[in-house]
């Protein structure tokens, strides 16, 4: 048992919170959404589930802090919780099933802050995958009913699976056409997005995916999975972790391709 399995239990009871409060207004007609500065859109889901946690997590681990999208920083300290409570907030308000809770610790250390626990709730989706460093990867519907993860061992692009979440982003990033030659290049590209592609990653059954604007709590829960399944989770410079604000991840083999062809150029 890690020293991070006390925490990992603590993530799954705070996601069945946040799985409670998020089902309970998906597919309302009197859903309340605004949009926010930067004109993404916010529902009164994201801003309830988001207070279940930050309040749990004041009760249960007082001394640390907390960082959430909606509702910014709380706290300092060797121990920081990452929230997003709904990633893919456009698909919920529309009644789409593909969004998720993603919930991570994060945990000072040399090379500064990195996750060791990690869970990813699709509530819609009937599906779950968590991981804690160093003890491995595992989907289903409880710590005692699961299945480790595996990468899968795709080796060749002209094999793998690719997925993505749009291409307005690679556009206004001057790299449309380097994604496209990429997407070409594969034998199988889908735009399954946001959280859910990682976890495919994870599971063996994408091999390599990779979005050019992200923040830390859409990647911090995600990466450790991927990490710990036997990935690999970048940023397009190629930096280990959630910190570039963007993301690449692959199942090891393909990296280098992958940073090769999408990576910033130095």
């Amino acid at each position: 048992m890690s020293d991070y399995h006390d925490d990992l239990r603590l993530a799954h009871v705070l996601a069945d919170a946040a799985d409670a409060a998020t089902m309970d207004r998906f597919k309302a007609l009197d859903l309340k959404v605004e949009t926010k500065p930067d004109m993404t859109p916010v529902s009164e889901a994201d801003k309830t589930a988001e207070e279940l946690i930050r309040g749990s997590l004041q009760r249960a681990r007082p001394r640390d802090a907390v960082l959430g999208e909606e509702f910014g920083v709380a706290g300092t300290g060797p121990r920081r919780w990452v929230v997003d409570p709904i990633d893919g907030t456009k698909n919920y308000v529309r009644g789409v099933p593909i969004w998720a809770t993603l919930i991570s610790l994060m945990a000072a250390g040399e090379g500064g802050y990195e996750p060791v626990v990690g869970v990813v709730s699709a509530p819609a989706l009937g599906r779950r995958w968590w991981a804690e460093k160093g003890g491995g990867a595992y989907t289903g519907r409880s710590l005692t009913s699961a299945t480790r993860l595996r990468v899968s061992d795709v080796a060749s692009l002209g094999d793998a699976s690719f997925a993505y979440s749009s291409l307005g982003g690679w556009e206004e990033r001057g790299r449309l056409d380097d994604f496209l030659g990429l997407a070409r290049s594969c034998w199988r590209t889908r735009g399954y997005g946001d959280f859910w592609q990682y976890m495919m990653v994870a599971e063996g059954s994408v091999d390599l995916c990779a979005e050019p604007e992200l923040s830390l709590w859409d990647m911090a829960a995600p990466s450790i999975v991927v990490q710990e399944a036997g990935g690999r989770f970048t940023g397009l410079d190629g930096q280990d972790g959630p910190h570039s604000g963007n993301a690449a991840a692959s199942n090891g083999i393909l990296h280098g391709t992958l940073l090769d062809r999408l990576g910033d150029r130095g």
